[in-house]
């Protein structure tokens, strides 16, 4: 007999698990542009960042929206640039994937609609107003880091890029999702299992 709940349990990951996921294929990338070239790295990036996002699906049988997006953008891009022999379109990814979270950000507002609530709404539990400004902020944020990819993959050397792509974006992204802990703890929603 099917169980009265069909929808099916998320499990969540391990914050450590979550942060290898997302930087592994990174740190391939990084490795292989040393040893090798960038469109062997390219390759090599396209298909770990797969491989991450099958091993997320296998622990948790759900593929979150943000990195399946950059997955599809890195797939095209990389494509792009090994058919084309070009390392233009690989430099360019991070500026549209970056726009890209913007743009549907900042446009959710728009129609009244926060998607970052979508996106993370079993990790917290806010406000409508705390959304709204937690939305506003990374849409923003999302905005400020495809300028800094162009200034960077435009002014710099291909190996410059890619180091900052690797060792410099994470640390930016991890010291501003800090700093919005003052909105997260002044707009989070009363624990609901109050009884007494």
């Amino acid at each position: 007999m099917p169980s009265s709940d069909m929808s099916p349990v998320r499990k969540p990951l391990h914050p450590a698990v979550r942060l290898a996921l997302e930087m592994g294929p990174l740190v391939v990338f990084f490795i292989t542009n040393q040893r090798a070239d960038l469109f062997t790295a390219t390759g090599i990036f396209m298909a770990a960042v797969v491989a991450s996002l099958a091993v997320s699906y296998a622990l948790t049988r759900h593929l979150p929206i943000m990195p399946l997006v950059s997955a599809g953008v890195v797939v095209i891009f990389g494509g792009l640039t090994l058919w084309l022999h070009d390392e233009t379109f690989i430099k360019v990814k991070p500026t549209i994937v970056n726009s890209l979270f913007g743009i549907i950000l900042i446009g959710g507002l728009f129609f009244k609609k926060s998607l970052l609530a979508i996106v993370l709404d079993t990790v917290l539990d806010l406000t409508d107003e705390g959304w709204k400004q937690l939305t506003l902020r990374w849409g923003l944020f999302f905005f400020v880091l495809a300028v800094i990819n162009e200034i960077v993959w435009r002014t710099q050397s291909t190996e410059f890029w890619v180091g900052f792509k690797v060792f410099g974006i994470m640390p930016i992204t991890i010291i501003f999702a800090l700093s919005q802990t003052p909105v997260i703890l002044k707009h989070s929603n009363p624990p609901k299992d109050e009884t007494l």
